[in-house]
């Protein structure tokens, strides 16, 4: 029935596909905040779906799981292979809570069997939100354009204070290293596409036990990289939404200051 409806509305209204599909984007949201709105603490752990259990980041993400649900911590994974299994196994093994986001790709993943609380998203900005809106830390081990993906939203979010500092964490020096050498000459000094502290938001590690450290001291004191005094939780602009990012200042134009934009904007004479 609801088949047909749709189909009606499609035929009569050019348009109607993207209304049906606001719905759709709805339900996995509601279904993520229902599920995990009393998740607690938890740390996200992003990596490669293709990292083999014989793997030493395998085996290190296993370990750093496990470590974290000694903690209290729940641990979320994107529900697949490689990393994601060894995170959740690790969790699940170590008697905590291990989420698995499973994502619906057109090759089909593999979902691990180590989840206790499972969901699946077809939509990957969905999913990307329930990663940082319910983790109080971020862990990155090497992994493909996927992983990496993850890795920049995140930091962007920390970096423009879109969502509370939180600790980000890189496992994995022969991974990272060439790519923060890169964002040190390149974004850095050549460019000055960023700024010297924006290379502090995240740490690097080979030692699970020292990430599990920092996390459980960022979680004591809540970061290591603190909110700037403009964005003080005491300020309106430093608000959360609901789905876990800050509102903010929206953005004023020259017009809005009393000059005009550009030359369209000048009084004819």
């Amino acid at each position: 029935m609801a088949d047909k409806m749709r189909q009606t509305v499609m035929t009569k209204e050019p348009f109607a596909e993207d209304m049906w599909r606001i719905f759709r984007i709805m339900a996995e949201f509601v279904e993520g905040f229902d599920s995990l709105a009393y998740l607690g603490p938890a740390v996200t752990i992003f990596g490669s779906a293709r990292t083999p259990p014989t793997d030493g980041y395998y085996q290190k993400a296993r370990q750093l799981a496990a470590l974290l649900a000694q903690e209290k911590f729940a641990v979320i994974t994107g529900g697949g292979p490689g990393i994601m299994e060894a995170a959740n196994a690790g969790a699940k093994d170590a008697g905590g809570v291990s989420v698995g986001l499973n994502i619906s790709l057109p090759h089909e993943q593999r979902s691990n069997l180590f989840q206790t609380i499972s969901l699946n998203y077809h939509y990957f900005f969905v999913r990307k939100t329930m990663f940082v809106k319910y983790s109080h830390a971020i862990v990155c081990f090497p992994g493909g354009y996927g992983t990496l993906d993850e890795c920049f939203e995140s930091l962007t979010l920390i970096q423009t204070m879109k969502t509370d500092p939180r600790p980000l964490i890189l496992i994995g020096r022969d991974y990272w290293s060439g790519l923060i050498d890169w964002m040190r000459v390149t974004l850095l000094q050549k460019f000055q596409t960023i700024d010297a502290a924006d290379l502090n938001i995240f740490r690097l590690t080979d030692d699970p036990a020292e990430a599990c450290k920092w996390i459980v001291q960022a979680e004591r004191g809540r970061c290591w990289y603190a909110p700037t005094r403009e964005l003080s939780t005491a300020h309106q602009a430093a608000r959360l939404s609901p789905e876990g990012t800050r509102y903010g200042v929206p953005p004023r134009s020259n017009h809005d200051r009393g000059a005009p934009d550009s030359k369209a904007d000048k009084p004819v004479e």
